[in-house]
């Protein structure tokens, strides 16, 4: 069984920088991803950024450049970096993970079965 614990959102102006960090306990027996995802009211939940094992990583449109996902797998922590904020930034922020994944090139959102409480970051302007 895996869990999954977000920490690290807040308030920020735009133009602003957060570093979110989701911390893993459990393992996952095959070859798995983990990425960040975000719902802001009334929207849909969408990929922001993915990473496998290997470092191979996926970024969303919007946030390339500004966001960098990357982990520490001797500590089980994935990181997310986010720069530069805007307030189209602003959502809840879930960490999620999946096994059987490598080289991520969708997001593939309903494949990841395990997922945090989720972090609210909110950006003003």
């Amino acid at each position: 069984q895996v869990q999954l614990v977000e920490s690290g959102g807040g308030s920020v102006q735009a133009g602003g920088s957060v570093r979110l960090s989701c911390a893993r306990s459990g393992f996952l027996y095959s070859d798995d991803c983990m990425g960040w995802f975000r719902q802001a009211p009334g929207k849909e939940r969408e990929g922001v950024a993915v990473i496998d094992r290997y470092g191979n990583s996926l970024y969303a449109e919007s946030v390339k450049g500004r966001f960098t996902i990357s982990q520490d797998a001797a500590k089980n922590t994935l990181f997310l970096q986010m720069n530069s904020l805007e307030p189209s930034d602003t959502a809840m922020y879930y960490c999620a993970a999946r096994g059987q994944c490598w080289d991520p090139r969708n997001f593939e959102i309903g494949r990841f079965n395990y997922w945090g409480q989720g972090t609210q970051v909110t950006v003003s302007s």
